[in-house]
């Protein structure tokens, strides 16, 4: 019995600390150097019917240049995307590090583009019924927003930041 006991005991012990601080959900290998005035895609983040897009300006004071596009004007969007000043994102208000994207300038190597996507999961979804289905019924959407929205769950947000690193030796 004692052998036992040490047998599922050590390999308990033997597993690594975990970070103290998580990193993203989906940190992706370093993107394809990009040319001075060519637009790439970032990221897509199909939830909220956005597209962020980013290009190397070749500017000293903006080097780098992203914003958040519009998929499809028929899409319909199950999440919000907030600018980064707006959404003010971080661990202690509830968002998750969700993605790492970075992207090398061809003419800099050693200058990143460096995005974080942040998202912050909106309310409970309403309960399923007994078909497994969530059902919203358009008397009762109607009701509630003409409430103001109340016992209308908050759709989930994302947001991105720009972080450009290195380079400070390019023109």
């Amino acid at each position: 019995m004692l052998a036992a006991a040490i047998a599922v005991a050590a390999p308990l012990r033997a597993q690594p600390d975990a970070p103290a601080e998580p990193g993203p959900r989906h940190e992706r290998p370093i993107g394809a150097p990009q040319a001075i005035g060519a637009v790439h895609t970032l990221r897509q983040i199909p939830e909220a019917c956005t597209r962020l897009e980013g290009v190397f300006t070749g500017e000293p004071g903006q080097p780098y240049r992203m914003r958040a596009v519009p998929t499809a004007p028929n899409c319909q969007p199950r999440a919000r995307y907030l600018a980064a000043a707006q959404a003010a994102p971080s661990q202690a208000g509830g968002w998750i590090l969700d993605d790492l994207v970075r992207v090398p300038d061809a003419g800099c190597p050693s200058r990143q583009a460096a995005v974080q996507v942040w998202r912050k999961p909106g309310a409970a979804a309403p309960e399923r019924d007994g078909q497994g289905q969530t059902r919203v019924y358009l008397e009762e959407a109607r009701r509630q927003a003409a409430a103001g929205g109340a016992g209308t769950p908050a759709l989930p947000q994302f947001t991105a930041v720009l972080e450009l690193k290195g380079g400070s030796g390019c023109r």
